[in-house]
């Protein structure tokens, strides 16, 4: 099957409004009154980002979620996005059919729908790009650099949970059970971005970030952005009882550091309650700094580095 093939097969019956059936040039997106437009696109790559033995159905799902998880933290409402594959020429129609039937199960869970996109050959690895838009009211998208000093840090979500699922999956003994180890599994395999809290991230926060790359590496982007020091306070940090389980003693260090949480982290006035935990301060300084018992831990890598 050729590349329209393909497109007419799996993709066109995912177009929305505005995509005119994936048969055109460009998409037409309308302006929304009121609103700004907010863009951001990711690159997930097979043996770096997900294994070639996932199902094609979570691959799609990864592949979408981690953008969404973006315009979460922005505190905008995913609408569209546009799709970018590069597939090796071992892909399957029976693939094919379920990483659309994947898509498929998110564009109906987060009301999105697809725009249009590009789809190639490759003789490398099967690599997926997804550029997603979404909307926030004028003015009030959450960026990094609105830390203050009194400020409290909090995150929604557990943290490192994906990061045991991939240490499962690179044999790391353990003594879990089915049903955690699934668990664990299934959050490196398929991210749980909150994107249903944009809009009340948006009432409270005065700077956020996603979780990618790991908790203390994206909370430094945003104590560098905003000029300020962030303090995590260890015993806050929420880690589900599979990844204690998994770490044990080391759970809190293995997990500030894994990435791949696509959870919020945020700073807002203290005190405050919702779907989120309390876990450090903002203060006069730089940087990002984790203490245990009030004692400084040092994190000999804070986050995942792409090069």
């Amino acid at each position: 099957m050729d590349e329209f093939g393909i497109i007419a097969t799996y993709f066109a019956p995912l177009a929305g409004d505005g995509a005119f059936g994936l048969k055109d040039d460009a998409a037409l997106l309308p302006a929304r009154p009121g609103q700004d437009l907010v863009i951001t696109t990711d690159t997930i790559t097979e043996g770096v980002d997900f294994f070639a033995f996932d199902p094609s159905a979570d691959i799609a799902r990864k592949a979408l979620r981690v953008n969404l998880s973006d315009l979460a933290a922005k505190g905008a409402a995913p609408a569209h996005y546009l799709l970018n594959l590069s597939l090796p020429h071992t892909i399957t129609p029976d693939w094919l059919a379920g990483f659309a039937a994947g898509l498929a199960q998110d564009q109906q869970e987060f009301g999105i729908s697809l725009l249009g996109g590009d789809t190639g050959a490759t003789d490398g690895p099967l690599t997926i790009a997804v550029t997603a838009f979404g909307f926030v009211p004028q003015g009030k998208m959450v960026r990094r650099n609105g830390a203050r000093i009194g400020d409290a840090v909090y995150v929604t979500g557990t943290i490192g949970d994906s990061g045991g699922g991939l240490a499962i999956f690179k044999r790391e003994k353990h003594t879990l059970n089915d049903a955690d180890r699934n668990a664990l599994i299934a959050r490196y395999r398929v991210p749980q971005p909150p994107v249903g809290f944009a809009e009340g991230l948006r009432a409270i926060a005065h700077a956020s970030v996603d979780v990618s790359d790991g908790l203390i590496a994206d909370l430094g982007h945003v104590a560098s952005a905003s000029g300020v020091r962030l303090v995590v306070e260890g015993e806050r940090v929420p880690l589900s009882q599979p990844l204690r389980t998994l770490w044990g003693d080391h759970a809190l260090s293995r997990a500030v550091a894994a990435g791949d949480d696509y959870q919020i982290a945020f700073t807002a006035p203290p005190g405050l309650e919702g779907p989120f935990t309390q876990i450090g301060r903002v203060e006069a300084g730089e940087g990002v700094g984790l203490i245990v018992d009030g004692k400084a831990v040092n994190v000999a890598r804070p986050g995942y580095r792409h090069f």
